[in-house]
């Protein structure tokens, strides 16, 4: 899907450029030169807007993949990250849920490793779960979006 995006993007940033090059007249004559060195502040305005134009049409795109993104229902996912604990720089152990069954993994930037299968779930709050790291909670406050709206 991204790359559709961009190649659409690709395309009408080219269909653009295309449309504004067949678009200026081919001045041969000085006082063709002359008139157009007149219109500075028409060229000018015809730069920005169209400036603009490929500025609403990137955040429009972008806002559009976030959406697409965020498709996916939460409720009927079938593995769910428990909990997640901070061992080391770059190292962490991380309890999921599959079905009723949870794992304790253990996470290196080189693999994923199963350390244990417990035999009784961890009955974790539901308040824990929907916990979010401070600084998320202060961004989406100042933002003025309210923590619902995410899920």
């Amino acid at each position: 899907m991204k790359r559709l995006l961009q190649a659409g993007l690709t395309g009408v940033g080219l269909l653009w450029l295309d449309l504004a090059l067949a678009a200026q007249p081919a001045a041969t004559t000085a006082a063709a030169t002359t008139a157009a060195a007149g219109s500075a502040s028409g060229q000018l305005g015809r730069l920005v807007l169209g400036l603009l134009l490929v500025l609403g049409l990137i955040f429009f795109l972008a806002w559009l993949l976030r959406r697409v993104q965020n498709v996916t229902p939460r409720g009927q996912q079938v593995i769910e990250i428990v909990g997640t604990r901070v061992v080391g720089p770059r190292d962490r152990l991380l309890l999921v849920q599959v079905g009723n069954e949870q794992i304790l993994i253990g996470h290196t930037p080189g693999s994923l490793t199963a350390l244990h299968v417990l035999a009784e779930p961890v009955q974790v709050p539901a308040s824990a779960r929907q916990a979010t790291p401070e600084f998320a909670q202060r961004l989406m406050e100042l933002l003025g979006k309210d923590q619902k709206d995410k899920s």
